[in-house]
């Protein structure tokens, strides 16, 4: 091979893993700019897939279903998302929506409060929980994971404690508590108002984390707090209002738990913590904080909800869905390292 030969095959080999590598850090930096496109394939191949598998799936009733079922996690992830875009963790969540689901539901059955109030106590009371657990992290400076995990065990005793163990019926329960369990039939789809009433609240949190000085400090907080700092941002303040917003969502998620199955039971929720974080890692939100948007965390509850269903449709092991969600988060938080780096 002469030299002009050789040094033209080495040009032509160089040139194509320079496109190559320009490729990937194309799709690198469209993966940072949006990262709720990956869960949002995921999500479209997890229908094709069990669609194949079961002609009973993806219909407009069934996936109606799924919707519904996951409204719960969908509304529980919103909060969640704040907090983790923070670099936090609320392992607490499902049971602090589940106390505040109990205390709506008692107060108007054991001392006649009227449902409306009762609603707004039982969302008070999120918002006390998450300032508790944004006031402990932030002052006494414990890390997230412990105090949440401690918060899951106070705030699972009271329920259990307030309840006494008692499941209030739907008979039982104000009309005001049971709103969001109505049903509407839209081009074969039956949805709830819970349904719309999440999807309301993503739009609301959408528009403050993307248009909104406190979203952009939420952001700063997460990616860097001791820039944030520098920045004149108040990084403890912020931390603080972001676990107590977190703690009325939670305290709606309660609300949309009663509207889901027309009771309260403090048997409710039980997997809701580890489901909504779930969800939101699934969904392209970073756990380092700084990265990710709420339609994202959306995507991530369909995914789980698509997973579960799919394989009971398809008549598959429920064992392998703890399997395909133990991969996909790995895969997730895999990417995210890989993402991260387009900044670099």
């Amino acid at each position: 091979m002469s030299d002009a030969t050789a040094s033209s095959a080495g040009y032509d080999a160089a040139e194509e893993f320079h496109d190559k590598s320009s490729a990937l850090k194309r799709m690198q930096g469209l993966l940072h700019s949006y990262p709720w496109l990956s869960p949002l394939i995921v999500l479209l191949v997890a229908l094709i897939v069990f669609r194949q598998l079961s002609d009973n799936f993806a219909t407009p009733s069934y996936l109606g279903t799924i919707v519904q079922q996951n409204a719960v996690v969908g509304v529980l992830a919103i909060g969640q998302t704040l907090i983790i875009l923070t670099a936090g963790i609320d392992l607490s969540c499902g049971a602090i929506m589940v106390f505040a689901s109990m205390v709506m539901a008692k107060m108007t059955f054991d001392q006649g409060v009227p449902g409306l109030l009762s609603l707004i106590i039982g969302i008070l009371l999120g918002a006390l929980a998450g300032a508790f657990n944004g006031f402990v992290i932030t002052k006494i400076k414990l890390p997230p994971f412990i105090v949440t995990l401690g918060s899951l065990g106070i705030f699972t005793s009271l329920t259990l404690l307030y309840a006494t163990g008692r499941t209030i019926s739907s008979r039982e329960l104000a009309p005001e508590l049971k709103w969001l369990g109505h049903r509407f039939d839209i081009g074969g789809f039956s949805l709830t108002s819970g349904v719309f009433f999440m999807l309301g609240l993503y739009a609301i949190f959408a528009y403050v984390l993307r248009y909104t000085a406190w979203g952009a400090h939420v952001y700063a907080v997460g990616d860097d707090p001791d820039a944030a700092r520098l920045a004149g941002i108040q990084v403890n303040r912020v931390q603080i209002s972001v676990y107590i917003v977190a703690g009325i969502i939670f305290g709606l998620a309660g609300w949309t738990l009663i509207g889901r199955g027309s009771s309260a039971s403090p048997n409710n929720g039980v997997d809701a913590n580890l489901d909504s974080i779930t969800a939101v890692v699934i969904g392209g939100t970073s756990l380092f904080g700084g990265r990710g948007r709420v339609i994202g965390s959306l995507i991530g509850a369909l995914i789980v909800g698509v997973v579960d269903s799919g394989l009971s449709v398809a008549k598959i092991d429920q064992n392998y869905k703890q399997l395909a969600i133990g991969v996909l988060i790995i895969v997730a938080v895999t990417a995210d390292q890989w993402i991260r780096k387009a900044r670099a």
